[in-house]
Formats: structure tokens, C-alpha cells, sequence
């Protein structure tokens, strides 16, 4: 048999297959739909609005990896999970020509969960979608967006907390980004596809999937979290 490729993991569901991406998102080859969430674009202008100086070409370095991203996978459907924006700020009249222009550079529709950064803002041709069913799979941006009642055969995908794993101690920490499963629950919370996007630690009694360097590696060791310390969640 092959060896499973390094830039991404299985993820099964109940008979469905997954593909967990060291990209940074969801691939459903059954639906042929792309997920992804909390691409924050239009961040640098927001807190340069506020006089911090962030680098403003984090937007085309987000924007040519969701591209790329398509053009390998050639998706039906590009849907993200929410934060597709940072704030109505950052939304400049370019970002907004840019995002007009997206699906047609995509190949395919673009689909917008809405998320908490969205509130208030208007996307021309993008409407923000409330938490839905597709297949076998409950879409949201936030965790708090549970399926409705009796459908505990779906697996809840969102974004929102912008997980990531604390590897190794305090003098030699990393922090990488990561898929995080609680089982539990039935929740799979991707990691933020954003290049100007920060983290929160997991709880350490998930199932982890660490990204790094192009390669996507199942992880359990994760640092436990200092006690009386609560998550915070990521905006």
C-alpha cells in the first residue's frame, strides 16, 4: 500500500472520509467542497487605522494560498467558516474588488458562514450564511452553533478558536497551528487559514493533528494547560 502523503491526514466519519490538509483546511472528496475559516483579511488596514503598524501584504499571501489551494483540489464549492474579514475597516475598496473577483479566480462558487468579524459589514455578492447541514457535516463559525436537536450522526466543522499546539517546555516552546477533534462532542475545529491571525492553546484532552512545514502529523503530547487558567476564545 502507498504511503500516506505528508500534506494530508484521513479523517473518518462514520464511513465518511475526510482529508485533514497541512493547508490549513477541510477537504470533503464525497461533496467535493473545500473548507476553511478565519482568513481575517483586511487586518493590517484595521490596526493601522488604530496607528500600529502591521506589514499589509499579509491579504496576498492568504489570498494566493486559498488560490493555490483551489486550483489543486478543483473544489465544487469553497465554503468558509466564518472571518472571511477582520472588521468593516479593513474592508477597503480593494479588498472589496478583490473579493468580487474571487470566485471567478476560485473556478467555482464561494459560500460565507458568517462569523463574529463580519457583523455589520456588507459583501457585495457574498451573502453571510447562517450555521447548515451539508452531507454529513454541521457547518458554523462558532462552537456555540451546536446542530439542531437529534443529530448527533453529524460532525460539527468550525473555526472561531484558531487552535493551536504548545510543543516542547518554556525554554524551547513551539506553537504551531492544528486541526483539534473532541470526541466528545463530535467537533473538528480548524485551524485559522490567515497569516495574520494569532492562536489559542487546545485543551489538552483533544485529538490533535499538528501543521508544520508543509506536513500535517497526528499529536497527543500537548502541554497541559497552567491550572485556573480558562481558554479565551479568539475573536
Amino acid at each position: 500500500m502507498a504511503d500516506q502523503p505528508l500534506d494530508r491526514a484521513p479523517f473518518d466519519w462514520r464511513g465518511q472520509r475526510l482529508e485533514l490538509l497541512a493547508a490549513k483546511a477541510l477537504w470533503d472528496p464525497r461533496q467535493e467542497l473545500l473548507l476553511l475559516a478565519d482568513l481575517h483579511l483586511g487586518k493590517a488596514e484595521t490596526f493601522q487605522s488604530h496607528g500600529i503598524a502591521l506589514p499589509s501584504d499579509g491579504d496576498a499571501g492568504t489570498l494566493n494560498a486559498l488560490l493555490a489551494l483551489a486550483h489543486r483540489w478543483r473544489p465544487r464549492e469553497v465554503v468558509v467558516l466564518g472571518d472571511l474579514i477582520h472588521s468593516r475597516i479593513g474592508l477597503t475598496t480593494e479588498l472589496r474588488q478583490k473579493l468580487r473577483a474571487l470566485p471567478q479566480l476560485l473556478g467555482c462558487p464561494l459560500r460565507l458562514i458568517g462569523g463574529n468579524h463580519e457583523r455589520g459589514s456588507w459583501i457585495e455578492g457574498l451573502p453571510q450564511e447562517p450555521a447548515t447541514a451539508r452531507g454529513g457535516l454541521w457547518l458554523s463559525h462558532g462552537p456555540e452553533d451546536l446542530p439542531p436537536a437529534g443529530s448527533a450522526d453529524l460532525l460539527h466543522v468550525c473555526g472561531h478558536l484558531h487552535p493551536v499546539a504548545l510543543i516542547g517546555d518554556r525554554s524551547d516552546r513551539l506553537r504551531l497551528p492544528c486541526f483539534s477533534y473532541n470526541p466528545g462532542g463530535g467537533r473538528l475545529v480548524l485551524p485559522s487559514f490567515g497569516q495574520l491571525t494569532g492562536g489559542q492553546p487546545c485543551d489538552p484532552r483533544e485529538q490533535v493533528w499538528l501543521v508544520a512545514d508543509g506536513a500535517i502529523v497526528p499529536w497527543q503530547e500537548l502541554s497541559p494547560r497552567p491550572p485556573g487558567r480558562a481558554p479565551r476564545r479568539r475573536g
